[in-house]
């Protein structure tokens, strides 16, 4: 199976997990792992297991399913990056435009199963796409010799299981088979080159990597009373060692094209190669029962992104072997994010869901913003419902929108030849996701 089916299944998958960008912070997909859960903002994502996309939050709660269940869903992301021009100065750039919405509308699908083997261990599998992120800019614009476009697209592939010690506690493990592709593409350097900076802005600099790696995932659900769950997960780091290649195109002006190719000769185009270390989460969530009415939830979770401080891009073949390509300096810091929420429960067939969470950014100051992930501390307000034609089947609805504060940006990188970009983005994000779920 894996040497015949799976070198099909991937690329297939990696298209349908692309991501207009990321909702939680940083490029972390956290809420569309299950579109049940986004009327809540994630709230009590570890301890709630009300269907099989338990296994990604924790796999401990699959003893809380019923035999077999199965869960599949997906959530459409649009995205807001405006850019306010502050004082950049970019060379030859000067005057290009703010790049027009660096956001976008994407997708990210998930599927889950759930089997129970005994009456108290349950095995299961997940298929998601937890991080992921894509600017894209108007070509030329201000910021093009530091970003005219960014995509990153993960594939996650988790098998599970889950055990019942006793009445009040539940464990849970996963293994996770994750790739990661990236793209990414600027103008080539725009200052500091004399008369050869116009044919530079024409020169496109086109990078793309790729690896896969394993990770593992665990997590203990606690019944404290009839009415009440804690849950706690965790979700180790994943070492890639990405490896791929720099090209370099010209525009079709005689200027670029003489400037490509001089590129080209001095060994600018080569494999490359870059080590990136995605962060671990952890998570502890609380679900209480009020009422026969009312469910209350709450999750506390923590994100390591000081384990990507920067990326350094090496080139490992041509001319310029084992020197530094480019460096992304992101100086990432690790974050938390809370949110609460309530359910609650019209009849047997409906319920109303509702939530707020705040997320912090792991961009640490404007001197470290990244044009091509203008991030910032965020708000979610959600809200959805969730119908119940039988016992055995459900569909979620949920939505929400992320008002992030305004990011302001001072980022320097005139020594590397693609100027300062200085000024304010507004963003904002919408999401609509959809679960399917069933019990058979």
């Amino acid at each position: 199976m894996h040497n015949k089916f799976a070198p099909r299944l991937i690329p297939a998958l990696m298209a349908l997990a692309f991501a207009g960008s990321a909702s939680a912070a940083g490029f972390q997909l956290l809420g569309e792992q299950g579109a049940s859960g986004i009327g809540n903002a994630g709230a009590g994502s570890a301890a709630v297991a009300e269907n099989a996309s338990t296994v990604f939050y924790n796999p401990a709660g699959m003893t809380q399913l019923q035999d077999r269940e199965i869960s599949v869903g997906g959530t459409f992301v649009k995205t807001n990056f405006n850019f306010s021009d502050g004082g950049s100065s970019v060379g030859v750039l000067n005057g290009t435009g703010d790049g027009g919405n660096g956001g976008g509308l994407g997708f990210v699908p998930n599927m889950y199963g759930s089997w129970a083997l005994t009456k108290d261990i349950y095995l299961g599998l997940g298929i998601g796409a937890p991080f992921g992120l894509r600017t894209e800019y108007d070509n030329p614009w201000i910021g093009a010799a530091q970003s005219v476009s960014f995509d990153i697209k993960t594939l996650n592939i988790n098998p599970s299981i889950a055990w019942r010690a006793n009445d009040r506690v539940s464990l849970g493990f996963g293994l996770n088979w994750q790739k990661i592709e990236a793209e990414y593409i600027r103008a080539a350097a725009v200052v500091n080159l004399g008369a050869g900076a116009a044919g530079a802005a024409g020169s496109t600099v086109k990078l793309n990597l790729s690896d896969d790696a394993w990770g593992w995932n665990a997590g203990a659900l606690f019944t404290l009373a009839p009415s009440t769950k804690l849950g706690v997960s965790y979700r180790s780091a994943i070492k890639y060692e990405t490896k791929g290649d720099v090209s370099i195109s010209s525009n079709g002006t005689a200027a670029a094209t003489a400037t490509t190719n001089g590129l080209i000769a001095a060994g600018r185009a080569s494999d490359t190669k870059a080590s990136i270390k995605l962060p671990d989460t952890f998570i502890l969530s609380l679900t209480h029962k009020a009422s026969d009415q009312w469910e209350l939830l709450g999750d506390v979770s923590w994100t390591g992104w000081s384990s990507i401080p920067k990326v350094d891009i090496i080139r490992t073949s041509g001319l310029l072997n084992g020197q530094t390509a480019q460096t992304l300096d992101t100086n990432f810091r690790d974050t938390w994010r809370f949110a609460v929420g309530a359910n609650y429960k019209v009849n047997d067939a409906w319920k109303l869901k509702m939530g707020i969470a705040y997320d912090q950014t792991p961009v640490k100051s404007a001197e470290h913003r990244l044009v091509s992930m203008p991030d910032n501390n965020r708000t979610w307000f959600s809200a959805g419902v969730q119908w119940k034609p039988s016992k055995t089947t459900a569909v979620d609805v949920g939505g929400a929108y992320l008002y992030l504060k305004d990011a302001e940006i001072n980022n320097n990188q005139s020594t590397d030849g693609r100027g300062l970009v200085k000024g304010t983005y507004a963003d904002s994000a919408i999401l609509l996701g959809a679960q399917f779920s069933m019990a058979f």
